[in-house]
C-alpha cells in the first residue's frame, strides 16, 4: 500500500517568502528617503546603480564591518533602532580616515526568523545615519536562515563606498616625530568589547540603573557609535593622518597610520575616561593593559597633525584634546601609554 507523499513547503522549512517580501518593502521605504540625485536604481533591482560625477581624479574607498555582539544587547532589551546607526557611522568613520566622502551604503541582515517590524526598526536606524551623512542606502540583502541563527539572534553587516580626489588622500605618509596626537571623544564603547562586557555583567543587569552612569547599563551600552564626518570634513587639509579607534583600541589602531620607525607616546591623564570603562574595569578585574587593547577608553578618533596646526584644529573641535605626540620608536611597542 502506497503512503501518501508529504508535501513540503519552504514556509514549513522555516523560510516565509511572503514575510521576506514585506520586510524588504519596509527596508525599501526607508532606503528611498536617503537617495541622492546620483542614484539611478536602488533597493529592488538586482544591482544598485550610482552615477559618479563631479570629480577629476576620483579614487573609490570601500569598507565593510558589522555591529558585533552589541546585537546581543539590542536583542535582550528589544531595542533595534540604534544598531543601524552604529553600523553606518562605523563605516563612515573608517573611510573618513582616508579623507573620503561617503557615497552609498549596502546592508546585510540575516535572521533565523524574519520579523518585519524588527527589520523596519533596524532599517530606520540605517536610513537615519545615512541621511545625516548624505550617504545613499542603495541596496542590500535580507536573509531568513532557520537553523543557522537561533531564537531572536541576527547579524547585521554593512558595506560602504566613498570617494576622494587622488591628491587629497590622507594616508599618514608625511607624519614625523614631533607631530601632535589629538583625540576626539567617543560616545561610549561604540561597537567593540561587547563580548567581554557580556561575560562580566548578567543579562538582568542591563535594565539596572547605575548611579555612576546616570542611567541604566543597557542605555549606556546601546549609545550609538559616534560619527565624526561633519566635524572633520572642513578640517581635512590640516590633518596628516587619522585612526578610527575600534577593535584593538588605541594600541592597535594608531600604528596603522604611522610610518615605519615611529611610535605614539600618549598621556592617559590628558583626557577624561567615561565612567563605563571604570565600571567594566572594577567589576571584571580587567587588567589596565587589556582595557586599552579591547576598548577605545573614551577616544573614538585620533588625529595626527603638525604642531603648528594644533591651534587651528582645537578652535574648531572644542571637545578635542592633545593626548600625546609622535616619537621615534624604541623597542617593539608603537604606542606607549604613560
Amino acid at each position: 500500500m502506497n503512503k501518501k507523499a508529504v508535501r513540503h513547503t519552504y514556509a514549513a522549512a522555516g523560510v516565509n517568502i511572503d514575510i521576506a517580501a514585506k520586510a524588504k518593502a519596509l527596508i525599501g521605504k526607508q532606503a528611498k528617503t536617503t537617495h541622492r540625485p546620483e542614484v539611478l536604481s536602488g533597493v529592488g533591482f538586482f544591482g544598485g546603480l550610482f552615477e559618479l560625477k563631479g570629480y577629476e581624479r576620483p579614487v573609490l574607498v570601500s569598507s565593510v564591518d558589522g555591529v558585533g555582539t552589541k546585537l546581543k544587547i539590542a536583542v535582550s532589551l528589544g531595542k533595534h533602532d540604534t544598531v543601524g546607526i552604529d553600523l553606518v557611522n562605523h563605516c563612515v568613520n573608517d573611510i573618513l580616515t582616508c579623507g573620503a566622502e561617503p557615497l552609498f551604503f549596502l546592508d546585510y541582515i540575516a535572521m533565523g526568523r524574519l520579523v518585519p517590524e524588527q527589520v523596519e526598526a533596524i532599517a530606520t536606524g540605517l536610513a537615519k545615519a545615512c541621511k545625516e551623512t548624505s550617504c545613499a542606502l542603495i541596496g542590500g540583502e535580507t536573509a531568513e536562515m532557520p537553523g543557522l541563527y537561533s531564537g531572536e539572534d541576527y547579524d547585521l553587516v554593512g558595506f560602504i563606498i566613498g570617494v576622494v580626489e587622488k591628491e587629497k588622500i590622507i594616508r599618514g605618509l608625511t607624519i614625523e616625530a614631533g607631530d601632535a596626537v589629538v583625540g576626539l571623544p567617543s560616545s561610549g564603547l561604540h561597537t567593540n568589547g561587547y563580548s567581554l562586557v557580556r561575560k562580566i555583567f548578567a543579562v538582568e543587569e542591563f535594565k539596572k540603573h547605575f548611579p555612576a552612569l546616570g542611567r541604566t547599563l543597557g542605555e549606556e551600552l546601546l549609545q550609538p557609535h559616534r560619527c565624526y564626518y561633519h566635524q572633520l570634513k572642513p578640517l581635512l587639509s590640516l590633518i596628516k593622518g587619522m585612526a578610527h579607534i575600534t577593535g584593538g583600541g588605541l594600541v592597535d589602531n594608531i600604528p596603522r597610520v604611522l610610518p615605519d620607525g615611529l611610535a605614539a607616546r600618549l598621556d592617559k591623564k590628558s583626557w577624561p575616561v567615561p565612567p563605563i570603562f571604570g565600571l567594566i574595569h572594577n567589576r571584571g578585574s580587567v587588567d589596565p593593559a587589556e582595557m586599552f587593547r579591547v576598548f577605545n577608553m573614551g577616544i573614538g578618533m585620533v588625529l595626527i597633525c603638525a604642531p603648528d596646526r594644533v591651534s587651528g584644529l582645537m578652535q574648531q573641535l572644542t571637545e578635542a584634546r592633545v593626548i600625546g605626540e609622535v616619537v621615534r620608536q624604541k623597542g617593539k611597542g608603537r604606542v606607549v601609554i604613560e
